[in-house]
């Protein structure tokens, strides 16, 4: 796949990325002309190409619409948590969050994470996990379930021919169900937000 052929094609990518993140469409291509500060709809249709050979855009039903690559972002190499390293000076490769966490796209859904009883598995509250339903779960892997009718993710467990979820912090107890426990569906992943977004 080529990258993008000049240094306008990246700002205008720039551009279309901020109006997609506000609004979750782009304009059509009459009006992109003028949102991209270009003269003529013709030179439109040539960076929309560009872009479109490179995997940034695509085009469905007559409109621009994102490709894969669109909500793809630099990885700046690896990082170490201890002490510095050296800059890499290696070319940058490309990387999308859902390339990274969604393995079955047709299968995912996510969730809230609220409360610490699974802190000492990574999860904290406000997290949110991504969750592949329709999965085949087995005894230690974390889930979405539903038991007794209430959604909670733990740790499942298995205790002779029975069920049950345990959390991932010493404060509180593993729940046996009374009536009822489906699962859900896999937690493969999580997401953090650090720092909140000043308003």
């Amino acid at each position: 796949m080529q990258a993008v052929a000049t240094a306008n094609d990246q700002r205008h990518l720039a551009i279309l990325r901020t109006h997609w993140k506000a609004h979750k469409s782009f304009p059509s291509l009459a009006n992109l002309a003028g949102q991209l500060g270009m003269s003529s709809t013709g030179s439109v249709f040539e960076m929309v190409a560009r872009l479109e050979d490179a995997g940034y855009l695509t085009r469905r039903d007559g409109r621009v619409a994102p490709g894969r690559r669109f909500f793809a972002y630099p990885v700046l190499g690896t990082v170490r948590a201890g002490g510095p390293q050296p800059a890499s000076d290696e070319e940058l490769d490309f990387l999308s969050v859902e390339e990274l966490l969604i393995r079955e796209p047709n299968k995912t859904a996510m969730c809230h994470v609220r409360g610490d009883s699974m802190r000492d598995a990574g999860l904290l509250d406000g997290d949110v996990v991504i969750v592949e339903t329709q999965s085949i779960v087995e005894p230690g892997d974390i889930v979405v379930a539903a038991v007794d009718g209430q959604l909670t993710v733990k740790y499942l467990r298995r205790d002779g021919g029975s069920y049950f979820l345990e959390p991932a912090n010493p404060s509180y107890e593993p729940i046996y169900p009374q009536s009822s426990l489906d699962i859900v569906g896999l937690v493969t992943g999580s997401v953090r937000t650090i720092k909140k977004q000043r308003r």
